[in-house]
């Protein structure tokens, strides 16, 4: 069968604050080839993604992604692999193509495993879904005492990892980061505590180095992006600087070269990655074995949709030893309307990859209706993309 149409669903909050939550807005993408259809997700900017597929050529290596995909042949999951080295080379000065191709190829994952009647993760070559603890995810609060009460709320619902960060976290003085790791670890109680300092000083490791002493008096066991994604020095060095709290990075990184350097190179001991951002499923299991080859935890990035939080699972979803996984707690109303089905922990707290054809999730667009957004593209009075109705069908959705 040969891929006929990518459809893109801007979906959005009606206001969209500066809060560093990025479950404000989403960019499904729907795949359809043959008698089938798989769903997506990208984690970057939609529109600029939407862009990204549909823009006239610029050159040869800066073509639009749709260069790559439609008409392309989809048989197996080595297809998806040609498609990829297809994007990498065509649209190689194309810089919004790994976002906009990371929720295509996850899309072409859940076409296929919906196709074959599989899981994505046993078309991975895992036999089984291994449990994995969540960790709540959240901001900081705006005091301690309300970073306290959100970790206090957490546990209370049963979670046994809690993770802070962004929220001022970095920008002000040591003692007053302090106040808020205390703060969590405090609410939080015995659970693992995780702080996240969103790429905040840059490649600063003296900065980074000061709120050291806090983090080890709160057992905390990471501290994830103190620095640019390609700030491999400066990882190394707070590394080796940090003998009781790990480092931890990966969301930022787009190729799956991105994520392998720092393993090989930055000294972390958890690698985060985003399905939706690193290119799709494929370079994440990559990503995924080699850190498992050398001692690195593999950990999902996600703080989106159910969706992609099980598309974000599917690359470990094997790796027993790995257990420990991102999980939004609190997203905004459009990522939580997405999906019919939500992952939700069981009594032992843990959640798994859905044992279900292809991702194992279903996009509700009756739900997310409200919500979508009306994109139109225009070149010299060429409509290069429209929005597809949310009610179309596979004939008469839009296919550019």
């Amino acid at each position: 069968m040969r891929i006929e149409a990518v459809d893109f669903f801007y979906a959005a909050m009606p206001e969209i604050s500066l809060d560093a939550d990025g479950s404000q807005d989403a960019l499904l993408v729907r795949v359809r080839a043959g008698d089938f259809e798989g769903w997506g997700e990208c984690e970057a900017s939609p529109l600029t993604s939407i862009a990204a597929f549909v823009t006239p050529r610029s050159h040869g290596v800066c073509q639009p992604v749709s260069a790559s995909v439609l008409g392309e042949r989809l048989d197996g999951v080595e297809d998806i692999a040609r498609i990829a080295a297809l994007v990498e080379r065509q649209s190689m000065d194309l810089l919004q193509a790994a976002h906009t191709w990371s929720g295509i190829e996850i899309a072409l994952w859940d076409l296929l495993g919906r196709r074959y009647e599989t899981p994505v993760w046993r078309l991975l070559g895992y036999t089984a879904s291994t449990p994995k603890t969540p960790y709540a995810s959240m901001l900081f609060g705006d005091t301690p005492q309300e970073t306290l009460e959100r970790a206090a709320a957490a546990r209370a619902a049963g979670f046994r990892a809690v993770k802070v960060g962004w929220a001022g976290y970095g920008e002000q003085s040591p003692a007053r980061d302090a106040d808020q790791v205390a703060a969590a670890r405090e609410g939080l109680g015995d659970g693992d505590l995780l702080v996240d300092a969103g790429q905040i000083w840059g490649e600063d490791v003296e900065a980074a180095a000061e709120r050291l002493p806090a983090l080890e008096a709160a057992g905390a066991t990471w501290l994830e992006e103190p620095f640019q994604p390609q700030a491999f020095r400066a990882y190394a060095a707070l590394a080796a600087r940090s003998p009781l709290v790990g480092i931890a990075g990966g969301e930022g990184a787009h190729s799956a070269h991105m994520a392998l350097n720092l393993i090989d190179f930055a000294g972390v001991r958890f690698v985060q990655i985003d399905t939706a951002r690193i290119g799709g499923i494929g370079p994440a299991k990559r990503v995924a074995d080699h850190a498992a080859a050398h001692g690195v935890t593999f950990v999902n990035h996600t703080f989106t949709s159910h969706l992609a939080l099980s598309a974000s699972l599917q690359p470990f979803a094997g790796l027993a030893e790995h257990r420990i996984c991102e999980y939004p707690v609190g997203p905004r109303a459009v990522a939580l309307a997405i999906t019919r089905e939500h992952l939700v922990p069981g009594p032992d707290g843990t959640i798994h990859a859905p044992d279900a054809p292809g991702l194992g999730i279903n996009v509700d667009l009756d739900a997310i209706a409200p919500y979508l957004r009306a994109v139109e593209i225009r070149v010299d009075g060429e409509t290069l993309f429209v929005s597809p109705a949310p009610s179309g069908t596979v004939k008469d959705a839009v296919a550019l």
